[in-house]
């Protein structure tokens, strides 16, 4: 092969990986990667196979239900109090009594992000219906909440006053827990997921 060829050859690829790597770098420091990643990951979302599988537990319940043996398999511990947007203080106990959707997530998450939009369309859904506890992990609160204003969330979102309950712990965000009406635990989901979707709405409203 001509010399001259592959050594014009070798100037278009190192060209290329050049407009690659300024690119990333871009993004990178613009913080842009993140969301980007995000994008790329709503579309393995919208498969479906990341969702947690609702169908049993529903199956189960509704067996339990009519046996008259529904039984409390794992109490929530709700002793714990958050920061709302506001700065006020709310505790966890104040919304025993509803089917609650805490998530946690963070700014700098690109799964969190991913799942995201499903959620905020499942809160303007079902809003009135189940209590929404998105909680931010960012070192900054007012990062997460300029984050919620400016892509139109406007998703409940709150920051930890004090430490979670051990048994919320969790090295996977994000990380989503279901408790029902009656103050159970009925669903941890660790890593993103389309909550959007029909069955789960069946399923947070077969916990009321």
């Amino acid at each position: 092969m001509d010399k001259r060829k592959i050594s014009s050859e070798n100037k278009k690829s190192l060209v290329q990986y050049g407009i690659i790597a300024v690119i990333a770098a871009a993004l990178y420091f613009t913080g842009l990667h993140t969301e980007v990643i995000a994008f790329v990951q709503r579309g393995l979302l919208s498969t479906g196979i990341l969702n947690p599988n609702v169908e049993k537990i529903i199956e189960s319940r509704s067996k339990e239900t009519a046996d008259g043996t529904l039984s409390s398999t794992n109490k929530a511990n709700l002793d714990f109090t958050l920061i709302d947007k506001d700065g006020n203080e709310i505790s966890l106990e104040e919304m025993r009594g509803k089917v609650i959707f805490m998530n946690l997530w963070a700014t700098w998450c690109a799964p969190c992000l991913a799942e995201m939009p499903s959620i905020k369309k499942l809160h303007k859904e079902m809003g009135d219906e189940v209590a929404f506890v998105i909680i931010s992990l960012d070192d900054d609160f007012e990062k997460a909440k300029a984050f919620n204003k400016q892509k139109g969330y406007n998703l409940p979102i709150y920051a930890l006053e004090n430490t979670m309950p051990a048994m919320y712990d969790s090295s996977t965000i994000p990380t989503t827990y279901i408790i029902d009406a009656k103050g159970n635990l009925v669903l941890t989901h660790n890593g993103m997921a389309d909550y959007n979707s029909e069955k789960f709405k069946m399923f947070l409203r077969s916990l009321k």
